[in-house]
């Protein structure tokens, strides 16, 4: 603790940090829990033929949080994948990764670098359908690029070694960076897949339609089914919720150790002035004891014993209010009764 009793910069600065994270973390527990709370209460309807029925019959014909689950429907031509043949999709993703290794100069070791040099995403319009065929009820999916977790398949990936030469090798040695390959790696959301969607169900003229919903919530679509998305959400929640309680205690606690150096600091303060206002109080009255009686006796008197003649002189303060036996009594460190200044050396008195 600082003087006055405040405590330091070290332990401002750590309760400030601590503070922050935690308000950090509940903030992001209360958002996982929001949308955990929102999945539970999201509305479950089923792909048949009573779906126009339940729409027409809702507000606004909305589901403002519905879940759906079908199968996916390309509703124009359907996407090729260019390197696997028949294989047909409705969101293909083409990406190249670079591979190298980057040499760290604080840990003096080389660790992996990844980073994506090109990505192409191509999409077709596509309906969810029921299993089952003859039913004639399509939902229209709305933004799929736009869910949280679009499930997409990897259909092709290959990753191609880069070819170095001595004179490469040399030259990546002195820049610090050595060229591993380029991944080239293609997803799809094959036709067929079983989806979960969640999202806003809006029936619009003659279209059904799933499309991310206003209120803020996420929009899904998942390839499980929504038991293990509402499970893994409120696995999120726990995880979350155990951050926030043990940060929030780490801050209990580095408050509580601020809290209780400044009570000590307080009650040393306070013990103090109770010992100087004993001690005025004693000259006090030694004074008036010596203003009664006039002697010479009490004048010289000890302030700690006041039966021996006083014999030392405390330096560096210079006060001569103690005999020999009263100082070696004082507790350690030494300090001045009077004025509570520590002694460093003691003078005898001699009086002639």
């Amino acid at each position: 603790m600082e003087g006055g009793g405040r405590p330091s910069a070290v332990q401002a600065a750590l309760l400030a940090a601590s503070t922050a994270l935690t308000a950090l973390l509940y903030s992001v527990y209360r958002q996982k829990a929001r949308v955990a709370r929102g999945l539970q209460g999201a509305r479950r309807v089923r792909l048949d033929g009573e779906l126009r029925a339940v729409l027409l019959e809702a507000p606004g014909r909305c589901v403002p949080y519905a879940v759906i689950e079908g199968v996916v429907r390309s509703v124009k031509e359907t996407l090729s994948s260019q390197f696997v043949e028949n294989c047909k999709g409705v969101v293909q993703r083409l990406t190249l990764q670079e591979h190298k290794m980057v040499w760290n100069r604080t840990t003096h070791l080389w660790n992996d670098y990844e980073k994506i040099i090109h990505q192409r995403t191509n999409t077709t319009p596509f309906d969810l359908v029921p299993p089952e065929e003859g039913s004639g009820v399509t939902v229209r999916v709305m933004k799929p690029l736009d869910a949280a977790e679009l499930s997409l398949e990897t259909v092709y990936e290959k990753f191609h070694p880069s070819v170095q030469s001595f004179t490469d090798v040399i030259g990546h040695y002195i820049s610090g960076e050595r060229p591993k390959g380029i991944q080239e790696t293609e997803q799809m959301l094959r036709v067929g897949t079983a989806l979960t969607g969640v999202g806003e169900l809006v029936l619009d003229n003659a279209t059904i339609k799933l499309q991310p919903p206003k209120q803020g919530m996420p929009y899904y679509l998942s390839s499980g089914d929504f038991d293990s998305l509402l499970q893994k959400q409120e696995s999120n929640v726990r995880f979350w919720k155990i951050l926030t309680v043990v940060f929030g205690f780490a801050t209990c606690a580095v408050l509580f150790f601020i809290l209780r150096k400044q009570y000590r600091h307080h009650r040393e303060r306070r013990h103090l002035k109770q010992m100087q206002e004993e001690f005025r109080q004693a000259q006090e009255r030694l004074m008036r004891e010596m203003n009664a009686e006039g002697g010479e006796t009490l004048k010289n008197a000890c302030v700690v014993c006041l039966s021996n003649t006083k014999s030392c002189v405390f330096l560096e303060c210079g006060h001569v209010c103690s005999c020999h036996e009263c100082y070696r009594a004082l507790p350690e460190p030494k300090k001045c009764p009077i004025c509570r200044q520590g002694i460093s050396r003691v003078v005898p008195l001699y009086n002639s």
